[in-house]
């Protein structure tokens, strides 16, 4: 396995770049920003490199740090999350836009990445809490910080509301958790999550 290449950029193609060591070019995908830094530099650069092997190819991505290629790792791990969106999610947002979209619950944001609707964005912001690299995330820790709605059944229309949700698919959640027997007296952390693994398993 490849985890690390000191070279210099000499081609590039959108996220595609080869890197020159010792006379040998290596095909890499990098996030946007991160070729940009790269193809800056006037002396070598250090890329660490996440390698993915198939029967018909092997396909390097590659990073400026560590801390970037796990939160890489973490994203692929999440389902239905492959390679291309993970990096997607890195070059569109960064790395502490990710963060921040995680830890606010910022579906728009999540949605801006290409290939990813509002049900992956919901399912990014729950699989993620606590899971890039660096950072404890609390999928509510904006409704949190936020005073107090009159009922918990409010707290929990507003929670659903920061998520990206609708009056209509809260009513309908609110529905099936009662059908569930998940009713106000549930805690509303623990009814948020229901909701939206409910929402996911659809």
């Amino acid at each position: 396995m490849i985890g690390r290449l000191r070279g210099a950029v000499v081609e590039r193609d959108g996220n595609q770049a080869v890197i020159e060591v010792q006379g040998v070019g290596y095909l890499v995908t990098a996030p946007g920003p991160t070729l940009d830094s790269w193809q800056a530099e006037d002396h070598e650069i250090v890329a660490v490199v996440h390698t993915v092997v198939r029967e018909d190819a092997i396909t390097l991505f590659a990073f400026a740090t560590r801390t970037e290629r796990t939160a890489f790792e973490v994203l692929i791990g999440v389902n239905k999350v492959g390679a291309k969106i993970a990096m997607a999610a890195l070059d569109t947002l960064g790395l502490e836009g990710l963060r921040r979209a995680v830890e606010t619950s910022d579906v728009p944001s999540l949605c801006r990445i290409p290939g990813v609707g509002k049900r992956t964005a919901q399912r990014l912001a729950l699989e993620l809490q606590g899971k890039l690299p660096a950072g404890e995330f609390a999928v509510l820790s904006a409704a949190s910080s936020r005073p107090a709605p009159s009922s918990a059944d409010d707290t929990f229309a507003l929670a659903l509301q920061q998520l990206g949700w609708g009056k209509s698919e809260i009513d309908a959640a609110r529905a099936r958790l009662e059908a569930e027997g998940v009713d106000a007296s549930v805690p509303v952390h623990e009814r948020v999550r229901a909701a939206l693994r409910s929402s996911i398993r659809r």
